[in-house]
């Protein structure tokens, strides 16, 4: 990539909610979820921290007849069990101490829309028994109370937990992990979606350009160079706020390495960006030899799988013994 600027939002060739991609992967999950809103089915969406989950859940929302109806979104893993119950299911006045006044809960406030339950796997065991009868016969009872209440609500999923493995450990019921999954979408990781570390890059830098003082209008060699190295754990969560840090604290139109966070700039990255940079022509692009290439490719495998000889060695498609040499060669070991 060069210092200049090369992806505009007008060239964006799939967009859904909020969500930018030039990926054909995400452009794949688009048509599935489009297709998935038609219905009423349940949805489990998977995938890591960070790579939009919630997004995908209100594409689904917005996209479906239930549109005109509220979207409620909770994260299972931030109450205790009994708050979440509350939360959930609303509670009646005297039900525990402090409950002054009747509450509804998030299944009633959703009544016609979607409900959607992130980290789902945290749901504990009595919750998951209250959620399932909720998917049988769409009542409900709140917390304290004696009557059943009518309910009609879509309920997507989340997690990036292996729910079968958490069924053999009886931490969560099989009827449930049934009902909740009838569509299942997988939301691939930063580093797999073809092009969008770029297409991202601008959309966030845009984004924050309106809002702040600064505009940005270019990357540097050393900081694109960084950034295609890392192996961004954190998704675009982690991408959108590196820009957002960067936007805030820096100075110029030119976004550079130093303004990264400190995990971009590690020692092997930095020697990744010195390596992009220091061939580039007067058009801005690196003029590289096999030898580059080969130790760009290195240090991409060396951050992406965490060091590990194993996996490096499988994605570069070379032997240990060769994989050994050259970090050997380049200081890496």
């Amino acid at each position: 990539m060069s210092a200049d600027r090369v992806i505009h939002p007008e060239t964006f060739p799939a967009s859904l909610c909020g969500m930018i991609t030039v990926a054909p992967e995400m452009q794949a999950l688009f048509e599935l979820v489009r297709r998935a809103a038609r219905s009423d089915a349940t949805v489990l969406v998977r995938g890591e921290s960070g790579t939009g989950k919630e997004l995908v859940a209100a594409a689904i929302h917005e996209q479906s007849p239930r549109a005109s109806h509220p979207f409620r979104a909770v994260n299972c893993a931030t109450f205790t069990p009994e708050l979440l119950a509350s939360e959930l299911f609303g509670h009646v006045r005297g039900a525990f101490t402090g409950a002054f006044a009747d509450r509804r809960g998030l299944l009633a406030t959703a009544d016609g829309g979607t409900l959607f339950l992130d980290e789902v796997a945290e749901l504990p065991l009595e919750l998951q028994a209250r959620l399932l009868r909720v998917l049988q016969v769409r009542r409900f009872t709140p917390v304290g109370g004696t009557e059943e209440l009518e309910v009609d609500v879509r309920i997507v999923s989340a997690t990036n937990a292996a729910l079968r493995k958490l069924v053999a450990q009886g931490r969560f019921r099989e009827d449930l992990m049934y009902r909740i999954r009838v569509v299942v979408l997988y939301l691939p990781r930063l580093v797999e979606r073809t092009g969008d570390l770029e297409a991202l890059t601008w959309h966030f830098i845009d984004e924050f350009n309106q809002r702040g003082p600064r505009r940005i209008h270019a990357i540097d060699q050393a900081a694109w160079a960084a950034m295609r190295a890392y192996p961004w754990p954190g998704n675009v969560r982690e991408l959108r706020n590196n820009i957002e840090a960067a936007s805030v604290l820096g100075e110029g139109p030119v976004l550079r390495l130093e303004e990264l966070a400190p995990e971009l700039r590690s020692p092997g990255t930095e020697e990744l960006a010195e390596l992009s940079s220091a061939g580039s022509s007067g058009g801005g692009l690196p003029r590289t030899t096999l030898e580059e290439e080969r130790y760009r490719e290195l240090l991409e495998a060396f951050h992406r799988e965490g060091g590990h000889r194993g996996r490096m060695a499988e994605r570069l498609g070379i032997s240990r013994a060769t994989l050994y040499r050259r970090l050997k060669r380049h200081g890496l070991i």
